[in-house]
């Protein structure tokens, strides 16, 4: 009888809800003297070269938690509540519901009503409005409809001509204005040099080259 041993496993792909992991299994030599001797030897065991890898479901926690996010108006919000469990396991081997909280975040469970997500296992806002603030809430159960995740997406909708809350996004377009305005007065004074160097020419006179000098000073 063949008997095969992991030899290698790969962290869960993902910390909270459904995930993957993949795992090399390897055929003993001798699988059936391995299992009259001693299956939990480590030392002594040998591996064939005939291995294979194969992708298993992994779960550490089915609840994960409440995430935030501050978004404008217009842009495109996409939230997935499966990531690569769907294209791993198959589009129908669970079952996804979703709720919504207008206009609050929150994870009181009493103030979602159900709501439907065309896309089944993502909500996709294309473009967001600012009635479309609010948490939304993914449940996903197995097929014997036990709970295997939720999650709650708290989103944030700002007028498109707001400023912008980011620091460091902020900070950037500010100095990048400043460098603008900076380089607008260099240019200027710049062009009044100039100006007051062909009025001294055309002058000739000493005394208003005097005067001139000082000014620029």
């Amino acid at each position: 009888m063949p008997v095969e041993v992991i030899i290698d496993s790969s962290p869960c792909s993902v910390t909270c809800g459904l995930g993957v992991k993949s795992q090399t299994l390897c055929s003993l030599k001798d699988g059936k003297t391995a299992m009259e001797e001693d299956v939990r030897r480590k030392d002594g065991t040998e591996v064939s070269e005939e291995c294979r890898v194969r992708k298993v479901k992994c779960q550490e926690t089915w609840q994960c938690g409440l995430t935030t996010m501050t978004v404008t108006s217009g842009q495109r919000v996409e939230v997935d509540c499966l990531g690569e469990v769907m294209e791993a396991m198959g589009r129908f081997a669970w079952r996804v519901s979703w709720r919504y909280a207008r206009g609050i975040i929150s994870s009181d469970d009493s103030l979602f009503a159900r709501w439907e997500a065309p896309e089944l296992d993502r909500v996709i806002l294309d473009p967001v409005r600012e009635e479309d603030a609010g948490t939304y809430r993914c449940e996903v159960q197995d097929a014997a409809f036990r709970r295997v995740k939720r999650v709650y997406w708290g989103i944030r909708v700002l007028p498109d001509r707001i400023l912008n809350l980011d620091y460091e996004s902020s900070l950037a377009q500010w100095e990048s204005k400043g460098n603008q305005q900076n380089q607008t007065v260099s240019d200027q004074g710049d062009h009044r040099t100039a100006l007051l160097y062909i009025v001294l020419c055309a002058s000739g006179s000493n005394g208003l080259e005097m005067q001139l000098i000082e000014l620029l000073e």
